[in-house]
């Protein structure tokens, strides 16, 4: 069995970057994780190999990027964050809606994702203030969205593919796929060209992979004769951060008067990761001690060294 994999590269003797993901794996866990409909799997899957192949240009460990898909369709907003070395968890709101196919007979991904709407992706660079770009929806096929991110957002040309192919009856995922090829400043017309007549056939790349191609020799396939150099190959994986220290950290933030609330209405409290469907249950004593860490003047002060921020 072919294990997932993200491979980094250049083409055209290094005036092309190309970082290219095969993520079966990745894709069943999350379709297994939040019992995905066919059309969700599609959708959340193309999304989740995206944050994964831009998590492997995070400069270091700390670093994480978060895309947010918000395109107004019925399927909810797409939330996926990449952390350094592709990384990635994520989810989407409505995961069991399904639709019929789209006219072409695919799976209708826009439809469910929407056409309207914008992309957003943040950047957390460790510095004093994340990077956040924004950009239109411009088709809801995720691929498209984020070519015309890059374009509009970063200034940086790009074909992106993103596919995930299933079976029609099960529902089983079979293969899925990504691609991002930018080319670098010195990178020729002649080069151009040639990368704009491979862009149909990268479209093949979920089908090589269901063959059982791996790859390395699939993107040889789609790139013959553009020099493929790999630089680096990275096991990319579908994994979610928190933990109790973290969830304690959420609900610190929300306040004394909050807290209070929780522990005479409910007594206690009940929170569920969006990303993993863990949950994380703390009773009304538990809540107590949390509130201990509150001041009187309503505020928190938040425990465990992360400078105020509470992340989920």
């Amino acid at each position: 069995m072919t294990e997932d994999k993200i491979i980094r590269g250049l083409l055209a003797k290094g005036t092309v970057n190309l970082i290219a993901i095969s993520a079966k794996d990745m894709v069943s866990q999350a379709k297994k994780l939040h019992a995905l409909s066919r059309v969700c799997t599609a959708a959340l899957g193309r999304g989740l190999m995206m944050t994964s192949m831009m998590g492997v240009q995070l400069k270091g460990a700390g670093n994480r990027v978060t895309c947010i898909i918000k395109g107004g369709g019925p399927a909810g907003n797409i939330v996926c964050t990449g952390r350094y070395g592709g990384v990635v968890k994520g989810y989407i709101e409505n995961p069991k809606l399904e639709l019929p196919p789209a006219l072409n007979g695919k799976l209708d991904v826009s439809g469910a994702v929407g056409r309207s709407g914008e992309l957003v992706v943040i950047k957390d660079m460790g510095l004093k203030e994340p990077y956040i770009g924004r950009s239109e929806i411009v088709s809801g096929e995720i691929a498209e969205d984020f070519a015309h991110y890059y374009s509009l957002s970063e200034q940086q040309p790009s074909i992106v593919y993103l596919g995930v192919r299933l079976n029609a009856e099960s529902g089983e995922v079979l293969s899925a796929g990504g691609v991002l090829v930018q080319p670098l400043p010195d990178c020729s017309e002649a080069v151009l060209d040639g990368l704009k007549e491979s862009a149909q056939g990268i479209t093949n790349l979920s089908r090589l992979l269901e063959k059982g191609k791996g790859l390395e020799d699939s993107l040889r396939d789609l790139f013959s004769g553009m020099d493929l150099s790999v630089s680096e190959i990275i096991r990319p994986l579908f994994n979610c951060d928190c933990n109790r220290e973290r969830i304690e950290r959420i609900l610190i933030s929300m306040g004394e008067e909050e807290l209070k609330d929780m522990i005479a209405k409910e007594h206690g409290a009940e929170l569920k990761c969006d990303f993993c469907t863990a949950v994380y249950r703390f009773a009304e004593d538990e809540l107590t001690e949390l509130l201990k860490s509150c001041h009187g003047d309503n505020r928190c002060a938040l425990r465990g060294g992360d400078n105020g921020k509470a992340e989920s």
